[in-house]
Order: C-alpha cells, then sequence, then structure tokens
C-alpha cells in the first residue's frame, strides 16, 4: 500500500509553506464552524481543504513554487512591519525615531542631546529635531 501511494505522489507538489498556511485557516475555521455554525465557515473550510489538495496534488512545479513565493514575500512585509514595530518599542528609551520629510526613511537618534541637526543617510536631506 504504501509503495502505491509513493507511486501515485511521485511526481506532485506537495506541501510546502503556503499549503500549511491554508491547512492552518482551514482547521481554525473548522473549529469555529463547530461553535459558531456559521455557513461562511463551513465554505472557507471547504474552500482551504480543495486549494490545498489541488496544490498538493499538481505536476505544475513551477507554478506552485511561484505562487509560494507570492506568498513568503507577502508574510515576509506584514512580519517585517510587527518586528519593526516591536524593535522601536523596545528601543524607545534609549532612541528616538524621525521620519525624513523628503524620502520617508526612517532614522534612529539617541535620546539625551538636545535640539539637533539630523541628516537622512538616504537622500542627505537635513532637518532639526528634539532627542
Amino acid at each position: 500500500m504504501r509503495e502505491k501511494v509513493r507511486m501515485f505522489m511521485a511526481g506532485r507538489y506537495g506541501t510546502d509553506q503556503l499549503g500549511r498556511f491554508t491547512m492552518g485557516v482551514g482547521a481554525v475555521s473548522l473549529i469555529l464552524y463547530m461553535f459558531l455554525h456559521w455557513q461562511i465557515l463551513y465554505f472557507i473550510t471547504m474552500f482551504c481543504l480543495i486549494w490545498y489538495y489541488y496544490r498538493a496534488l499538481s505536476k505544475n512545479h513551477s507554478r506552485r513554487y511561484e505562487e509560494n513565493l507570492k506568498f513568503l514575500q507577502l508574510k515576509n512585509k506584514v512580519a517585517g512591519k510587527f518586528h519593526f514595530a516591536k524593535t522601536q518599542w523596545d528601543q524607545r528609551k534609549v532612541y528616538r525615531f524621525y521620519t525624513c520629510p523628503s524620502c520617508h526613511q526612517k532614522i534612529r537618534v539617541p535620546r539625551g542631546h538636545g535640539k539637533i541637526s539630523i541628516t537622512c543617510p538616504k537622500c542627505r536631506t537635513s532637518f532639526i529635531g528634539k532627542s
């Protein structure tokens, strides 16, 4: 039996990060459906299951790989914003954060130096700020 399953899965795409995320969303929506009995949660669960199996059983590796890359880029973009916000919160007592008025680059300046001239490292614009 194992050999038959192995032969069936030969050449198929299998599971990746997007597949795991899809199954996680499906599992959460299924648990919520069991308690709330909202029909939309049932459809979300079914869509996630069908999408997961469609991707896992697909033989179009290049297309599934591109989908996974787009998902990872979006995930990293969102996670990066949270990571930056957490870092900024952790360093709030030591540093003051400014945004460049011309290029919107975030600039970190040590606290306790009074009124200083800040030069943006990206566009070289100078502006005054209180550290």
